[in-house]
């Protein structure tokens, strides 16, 4: 049987938004190994799970034999890209941006393989990019960009309203400049990234046709979006991040198990290896049915992104226990912690006291379904020796029990 083109399974599973010229493309990927590179910006010391679905797309096209380029944007970093952005984003330091870029390639290790005859490669654009002179890049690159056209382009639009700097109009020039590196130092024809960059992929693109007279690609993927439109990715605390000291495989799990049900399919296509016509059985039911889909969707990305036996921890944690006839997750806890905050940070709810008592201050803590109104507030006597269930918003019920 016939090997299937990684295009067809990209688009299997619904993860292909755009590409320039696809027939070329296509046939390239069937025949030879493309290297291929998508760029990730330093923007916080964590990859989230909007990086999730691009590396799991990234794994693929290299399980198909294709050569991945992860480029770490310590040079575009500085800037920051305006796409999707309806203000201006933190210019950071040289210092934070190397620490970012140091976790990013740590995170990733688990998705790509760095050995092997199509090993991944990491590359930092700020080693071209942070040199460049400035007449000479404007001569150079600067020559073959249409104003005109890039006032056009989506990633500028929303912002003309608001205001863009011209400072954050070079992103796209840096971005494409960085595909004409690529192209030159390790032979990479293939651009891929989120589809709200596509007008800064398209640049790249066009760059290199129009300077090296030379085929360039460009492919962009689905977002992690809801059915509604909105980004996923965001709880109370903020945004899921990869970094389990930031959250949990216990919360990663318990995110994944409670997206609404019109969010399940894509998420399975986007984020797990499960095969397609499984997924499409895991779901077929529009009811009560959907949640052995989600405890699947939930298991599998927590295993991805933390390994089996952390997945198997969270799925023990979340499985409960019947607790006074209600069903919950039941979790243990050392004895002598009595102080409530003290309590949200062992359990992983909140990140620090700090957090934990602003979550108190926001009447978002229960105790024994008692709203926790004092910041300071401590467990009764019987709640320190029996035990007591936690309730943090509407979703996370936890029934504790001290060991």
């Amino acid at each position: 049987m016939a090997k299937k083109n990684v295009l067809d399974v990209l688009k299997e599973r619904k993860l292909v938004r755009q590409i320039v010229c696809e027939d070329e493309l296509y046939e390239l990927l069937g025949k030879e190994s493309v290297p291929f590179y998508i760029g990730f910006d330093p923007t916080a010391d964590s990859l989230h799970v909007g990086h999730f679905l691009a590396l799991m797309a990234m794994a693929r096209l290299q399980q198909a034999g294709h050569k991945p380029i992860v480029l770490l944007g310590g040079g575009t970093g500085m800037i920051g890209d305006p796409s999707g952005r309806s203000d201006l984003r933190t210019v950071m330091s040289r210092e934070t941006i190397e620490h970012n870029i140091s976790r990013f390639r740590e995170q990733m290790s688990r998705f790509l393989s760095f050995e092997g005859e199509n090993a991944a490669i990491m590359v930092n654009n700020a080693d071209w990019l942070l040199g460049l002179n400035y007449i000479e890049f404007l001569r150079d690159i600067g020559v073959h960009f249409s104003v005109n056209r890039m006032l056009a382009a989506e990633c500028f639009k929303c912002r003309l309203e608001k205001g863009l700097s011209f400072f954050e109009f070079n992103y796209m020039l840096m971005q494409a400049y960085d595909f004409l590196v690529l192209y030159k130092k390790y032979g990479c024809i293939l651009q891929c990234g989120g589809d709200d960059q596509w007008s800064n992929i398209l640049a790249g693109a066009d760059l290199i046709r129009r300077k090296e007279r030379a085929p360039a690609y460009a492919m962009t993927f689905s977002l992690l979006t809801t059915s509604d439109g909105r980004k996923m990715g965001k709880t109370q605390k903020g945004a899921v991040w990869l970094d389990k000291e930031k959250t949990s495989p216990y919360e990663f799990y318990q995110y994944f198990r409670n997206i609404d049900d019109a969010d399940v399919e894509n998420c399975l296509n986007f984020l797990t290896y499960i095969p397609v016509d499984e997924i499409k059985e895991l779901t077929r039911y529009r009811d009560a049915r959907m949640n052995t889909a989600k405890e699947r969707l939930a298991y599998e990305v927590v295993k991805i992104v933390h390994g089996q036996e952390e997945a198997d921890k969270a799925v023990r944690e979340s499985q409960g226990a019947f607790c006074g006839g209600q069903e919950m997750p039941c979790r243990t806890m050392e004895q002598g912690i009595t102080e409530v905050a003290a309590i949200l940070v062992a359990l992983n709810l909140a990140a620090s006291k700090g957090e934990a008592k602003r979550l108190i201050s926001g009447g978002g803590i229960k105790i024994d379904g008692e709203k926790v109104c004092a910041i300071d507030a401590e467990l009764t006597p019987r709640q320190a020796k029996e035990g007591f269930v936690i309730q943090k918003g509407k979703k996370t019920h936890l029934k504790v029990i001290y060991k």
